[in-house]
């Protein structure tokens, strides 16, 4: 059905050509019946190609030729064509690659997106059959990192995708003033500059499949140094521009449909972070760490005004008590070590780092736990790796250790861990709340033989956001008094378990994890059960604050910790 045009929205396809000769009769019968015109850049191609491209502008009346000598690249191309198709009087130039392996069926569906937002990049967001080269698909991956860094948001999803409508008033003003990639760098680099300018990009999925016929003119040395020079570009001419780029960001996220997408409702950003290491590995991985967390580091405010007073609080009171601190206290290196926590998982899921990568300060602590065959009760905080659960399982095949959640992205989250390692020994049990449920459950897991990990350092989101205070008992935590929830604490007596204390902490460059039997089980008599909690609380308060002044950057509760709303004040600790 062909493509109707209006005075607002006049389309026009280009096509970028070099040696493509025997596929572009076939390209140009698939574009036929859309009744588009169609303007073809020989980018300096040899002969065969060039003849057959003037046979076809011959017998095919809706396409026009033009040729560029010597070869300058498909960049290049692209770019003649853009302004030859604004000389002709067109709006908006839809790309098509003549090597076939774009679905040119989509064609209808990608100009109806444009004539909806005619000020808009609108692009392919390929979807890749079993033909796509892997060092290719992997490649990408890198690209679309860098991308996310140089635009700070995630909204481009794909800028190597040759398929795509430009706008071309924006375009031409773009070009007129800023130099771009004449080969393989374009595609993204024109993205990324267009986004910067203020042009958004909208995607839409679309197969792509590489011919086995199919010629390819990518050279793996000279073109990776032209996208590697890109990106540092890019880069640079990014750090000026955060500023803008955030608030380009904040008005994005007020946009209805440019608020929560459905990717960032599951966990794409995962999967390809685990993509990512796969391909470059722990230590190249690492360093790609620094400028992800120095975005979130300059962007998060609230998290990073949290950490200082966090560090200022830990210097105070070593000062006080004359303790040395095992390091430098810095909020960068704070946010960091939460970076570094979470590749240390993907590390662990993926079974390259595991036990043999941690020391087990006082193994006989689990051990006893392990030889008793009885479900064990681990309280454990937001202090460090939650992962050492992983490595306790490990200890033991038999083992399998739950770990309950307060978020609705758990079974999602545990899904991911399973596609990873099938043998994984850590399963996540999501709840909304402390209730009867929640207990009956648990009580099954350790019944079993199992072992259940809960925090006992953070009162419940869910139910501050349902504007309900949660019960809390106050201790005295690093001097001053914190709020603990009661939840954990009482259901650690209610299932009558032992209840072991764990914490892992980066010490010396590698995960030291520490275990401490707490009780067997845990009792709070109706007598005096008040009393009895808060004597429990001060305890677990004191060793998560001893553990705390022997790593401070490991505290990953990034919010101000003694600051909560007023509760019933039977349940606070004096001053």
């Amino acid at each position: 059905m062909p493509v109707t045009s209006s005075v607002l929205f006049s389309p026009c396809l280009i096509i970028p050509c070099y040696n493509h000769g025997p596929m572009m009769a076939g390209v140009l019968d698939k574009l036929s019946s859309f009744g588009l015109p169609c303007i073809v850049v020989d980018d300096g191609s040899e002969a065969q190609t060039a003849d057959e491209l003037q046979r076809l502008a011959q017998i095919t009346p809706w396409m026009s030729l033009t040729r560029l000598s010597p070869n300058q690249g498909k960049g290049a191309a692209v770019m003649a064509a853009l302004r030859l198709a604004a000389e002709k009087g067109f709006t908006h130039a839809m790309q098509v690659d003549a090597d076939g392996q774009h679905q040119l069926s989509d064609v209808p569906l990608m100009l109806q997106e444009a004539q909806k937002h005619p000020d808009c990049l609108i692009s392919g967001q390929p979807v890749y059959d079993e033909s796509v080269p892997k060092s290719r698909l992997y490649g990408r991956y890198v690209t679309h990192f860098w991308v996310w860094v140089e635009t700070l948001s995630f909204s481009l999803k794909d800028s190597m995708c040759g398929f795509r409508v430009y706008p071309l008033r924006p375009c031409l003003r773009l070009m007129d003033k800023q130099p771009l990639g004449l080969r393989m760098d374009f595609d993204t680099e024109i993205m990324v500059r267009l986004y910067w300018q203020g042009t958004r990009s909208r995607f839409l999925p679309t197969r792509v499949t590489y011919p086995q016929d199919g010629v390819s003119h990518f050279d793996a040395v000279k073109d990776n140094i032209k996208i590697s020079w890109m990106h540092t570009r890019l880069f640079f001419g990014m750090l000026p521009r955060i500023p803008f780029l955030l608030r380009q960001r904040q008005t994005q996220q007020s946009d209805p449909h440019w608020s929560v997408t459905r990717e960032r409702k599951g966990l794409w950003g995962i999967r390809l972070m685990l993509k990512i290491y796969r391909v470059l590995g722990y230590r190249a991985f690492q360093l790609l760490l620094y400028p992800v967390i120095g975005y979130f580091w300059l962007t998060g405010g609230k998290q990073r005004k949290a950490s200082d007073a966090w560090l200022e609080r830990v210097r105070e009171v070593a000062a006080q008590r004359a303790i040395a601190l095992p390091y430098p206290l810095s909020t960068f290196r704070h946010f960091m070590r939460f970076g570094e926590s979470m590749l240390s998982k993907l590390a662990s899921w993926q079974g390259d780092k595991t036990l043999n990568d941690a020391v087990l300060v006082n193994p006989d602590v689990c051990e006893a736990h392990i030889a008793s065959g009885r479900g064990t009760l681990i309280l454990a905080s937001h202090l460090g790796d939650i992962e050492s659960c992983r490595a306790i399982g490990a200890l033991n095949h038999r083992i399998t250790v739950n770990a309950l959640v307060f978020t609705e992205h758990a079974e999602r989250f545990n899904q991911v861990m399973k596609e990873i390692n099938p043998q994984a020994l850590v399963n996540l049990i999501q709840v909304s709340q402390m209730g009867p449920d929640t207990a009956m459950l648990l009580q099954e897991k350790l019944d079993a033989g199992e072992w259940v990990a809960i925090v006992g350092d953070r009162t419940s989101a869910s139910r501050h956001q349902r504007g309900e205070h949660s019960r809390v008992i106050w201790s005295d935590f690093l001097g001053k008094p914190a709020a603990f929830p009661q939840g954990p604490f009482i259901l650690a007596a209610a299932l009558k378990a032992p209840v072991m204390l764990m914490f892992g902490i980066r010490q010396e460059r590698r995960l030291h994890i520490y275990c401490e039997s707490f009780a067997d089980p845990l009792i709070l008599p109706r007598a005096n059960r008040l009393p009895a909690l808060q004597e429990t609380v001060d305890r677990y308060a004191a060793r998560l604050e001893h553990y705390s002044l022997l790593a401070p950057h490991d505290w990953f509760n990034f919010y101000d910790f003694w600051q909560h709303p007023a509760d019933d004040a039977s349940d606070r600790k004096p001053d």
